[in-house]
């Protein structure tokens, strides 16, 4: 493959935006026509399931020919800005996606940074190649993430109290769940939960998980219909009945959910931007036909029931609204540009500019349209975004140096 010419006059400025080149994922749960009925392109008859922007080596956004990780590398100065690029070294600290779910996502959670770069080495040592089906490290990274509701969107997210969980499971009213049921309701919680899950998904449970995806099948509870669903897409699965375990969220269009380390969690359906660490860390223990590491799941996942944590935004009258999430790598901002003046993005950061609606407009020279998207390196002191549409734009998170 020829190599990119690298030399000054045909690498992209680092004193302006670029425009990127991206990358969409084909996974079997995306949607054939999601994405092309949003950003106004042809289906290619197979799903797109996410749409990558931004430097992270399995799939790395380019400008100007080059991949970003690439321009990055040559001048973390310039594009990272120095408090990034000593915070985080010379990568980018963030990765930002496109969501378009058609099918259940796999039951999954990721690690802290201590796991992560434990199980990276461990794998690395091991002689485990990145690319192997059985690699379950792909970086030395945590990965906590949000997701923002471009559609109507739902998913699994975080262990609900066992005494809800309980009653949800008697009324499926089988003797076999009986002894879960007692467990959940009469010993303290986190021990509940993770004594009830690891059962959930062992092989000694096989019939009891039929009886309960049959019985899934069949009711009429609105409650469980959403694992009624899940059963449909993945017959015979054991993450099917693990699932029960977590709360079911809703997001509205708008709406944002953020999901920190060792927290389980399964997006089911919908459109969404996700910003979250440049990380491609995933322990999957069902739902997929992707690696599962039930051992390493267990070994990391947090038992404890919580609450989904939904980010609020920060509206400041204008139609920009501010997310902020507890991590340290990234933020978004979404802006609804209503065709009047312009509004000043700050510099001094690396930020990408996704144009979901309409037209955005960066400066006089750069014009986004639905899909499209730029890199905006820190050098860049302050860039002019107008125009009349949807744009979202990611960046790094408050840190203290």
């Amino acid at each position: 493959m020829p190599q990119p010419d690298l030399s000054p006059a045909t690498r992209p400025a680092a004193a302006a935006p670029m425009r990127l080149a991206t990358t969409i994922r084909p996974y079997d749960w995306g949607s054939v026509t999601a994405l092309p009925r949003l950003f106004g392109t042809e289906p290619t008859g197979e799903p797109q399931a996410e749409l990558w922007m931004g430097a992270h080596p399995g799939a790395p956004s380019s400008a100007g020919g080059i991949p970003l990780n690439e321009l990055i590398a040559r001048d973390p100065a310039a594009t990272l800005g120095e408090p990034v690029a000593a915070r985080f070294g010379p990568q980018l600290p963030y990765l930002f996606k496109v969501l378009a779910i058609e099918r259940p996502l796999s039951l999954q959670v990721h690690p802290t940074t201590e796991q992560a770069e434990a199980g990276y080495a461990d794998e690395t040592a091991r002689g485990i190649p990145l690319d192997d089906f059985a690699r379950t490290y792909k970086d030395a990274s945590h990965k906590p993430e949000m997701v923002c509701a471009i559609t109507p969107f739902h998913g699994l997210c975080g262990f609900r109290a066992p005494a809800a969980t309980a009653d949800l499971l008697d009324r499926l009213a089988l003797p076999g769940l009986r002894p879960w049921i007692g467990t959940l309701r009469t010993e303290e919680p986190a021990h509940a939960v993770r004594t009830v899950f690891a059962a959930m998904l062992d092989d000694a449970a096989r019939p009891l998980r039929e009886e309960v995806e049959r019985a899934l099948l069949a009711t009429s509870d609105d409650d469980l219909a959403v694992h009624g669903a899940i059963a449909r897409a993945y017959p015979g699965d054991p993450g099917l009945v693990a699932a029960l375990l977590l709360h079911h969220v809703n997001l509205r269009p708008g709406q944002a959910l953020y999901l920190g380390a060792g927290v389980p969690h399964a997006y089911l359906g919908g459109i969404g931007v996700e910003i979250m660490a440049n990380s491609d860390n995933v322990l999957r223990c069902g739902l997929t036909s992707k690696h599962v590491d039930v051992p390493e799941l267990m070994r990391v996942v947090d038992f404890a029931p919580s609450d989904p944590f939904l980010v609020e935004p920060v509206a400041d009258g204008s139609g920009t609204y501010d997310y902020r999430p507890p991590a340290p790598e990234f933020a978004l901002t979404r802006h609804e540009l209503t065709g009047e003046g312009p509004r000043s993005l700050p510099g001094g950061v690396p930020q990408i500019v996704l144009c979901v609606d309409g037209e955005a407009h960066l400066g006089d020279d750069l014009t986004l349209r639905p899909g499209q998207s730029a890199f905006i390196p820190a050098a860049v002191a302050s860039t002019p975004l107008l125009g009349k549409g949807t744009a979202y734009c990611a960046q790094p998170g408050a840190f203290t140096m």
